[in-house]
């Protein structure tokens, strides 16, 4: 297939489009500065330039493909207080490419399960809480879902831990706060659990997504299905060589950073279903196993939040 790829040059994207490639498709990749095509047109990918804002260049290009994964998000603005703005922004962009994209065509985008469920094991049948965290995008997983069958259509709901070599995600924001506090630490008694999946599990997902899921999808990209939240510490505790214990609500921020707002959020999901219409198994190893590797803790690994 001719697959048109947002977000491209993102972890995520970095990791997708040489599984496509692997796969004997054809990929095309947004960019919206040099650098990002420099690393587009490196991982042998067709650079389109130009950014998730210009509807037009999504509509005319989702029409010379026959697949689109959209993984690109306004995160600048969602990050600064414009997060229902970022969501406007994606909605419409979905809309664009699905406009575009010819009958029978497949577009497979990102979510998130953080905040899906707390207590029992979240699945791909459930639909995010009113005002919780993974109901933040779900205008534009609904408009997604809404398009099938006309087109094959999947959302991805991705683990807030998609890790791996050069992760800057949550995880390096752990650790700097670590850190930078000198203690590794949860709240609570720190039974709450997050899931996480390896990046080149991910990837693979969303080649299924667009290969051989039933049009109007719900994947989950899940690995760990929980891991504690002082399993974790514990682990970040152990290669700092820091203590570890639980953190006060005065201390989160200092801690935590930003992300003292979720790590109490107890929000375990599975993967069955994905599983069973997709095939997908994850082979990367776990979350835990990939922090003893020890690349998150050597002087080049940072987080892209701090």
């Amino acid at each position: 297939m001719r697959v048109f790829v947002t977000g491209a040059s993102g972890w995520i994207g970095s990791a997708v489009v040489p599984e496509l490639l692997a796969a004997g498709h054809t990929v095309s990749g947004l960019a919206r500065s040099d650098a990002s095509a420099a690393a587009v047109e490196a991982a042998g990918a067709t650079v389109v330039r130009g950014d998730i804002t210009d509807l037009d260049l999504l509509r005319a290009t989702a029409a010379g493909v026959d697949a689109v994964v959209h993984l690109a998000f306004r995160h600048d603005i969602a990050f600064s207080g414009g997060f229902a703005d970022a969501v406007t922004s994606d909605t419409a962009a979905v809309e664009a490419l699905a406009a575009g994209l010819p009958e029978g065509g497949a577009l497979a985008i990102a979510g998130g399960i953080l905040g899906l469920a707390s207590g029992e094991p979240a699945t791909e049948r459930d639909v995010p809480p009113a005002g919780s965290m993974a109901a933040g995008r779900q205008a534009s997983a609904a408009a997604t879902l809404a398009l099938a069958p006309r087109l094959r259509t999947a959302v991805v709901r991705l683990s807030p831990t998609v890790h791996g070599e050069g992760d800057g995600g949550f995880v390096p924001t752990l650790i700097a706060g670590a850190r930078r506090a000198g203690v590794a630490g949860w709240t609570g008694d720190g039974s709450a659990r997050w899931t996480a999946v390896h990046v080149a599990d991910a990837a693979r997902l969303f080649r299924l997504a667009i290969e051989v899921a039933p049009p109007g999808s719900v994947l989950h990209g899940v690995a760990d299905e929980g891991i504690p939240m002082r399993d974790i510490a514990a682990t970040i505790g152990r290669h700092l060589d820091v203590p570890v214990r639980s953190i006060a609500e005065d201390e989160a921020p200092e801690v935590f950073g930003f992300l003292a707002a979720f790590v109490g959020y107890d929000s375990p999901a599975t993967n069955a279903i994905t599983r069973e219409v997709t095939g997908w198994t994850p082979t990367g190893p776990g979350l835990l196993e990939d922090l003893d590797k020890g690349h998150y803790f050597g002087e080049d690994a940072g987080s892209k939040y701090v």
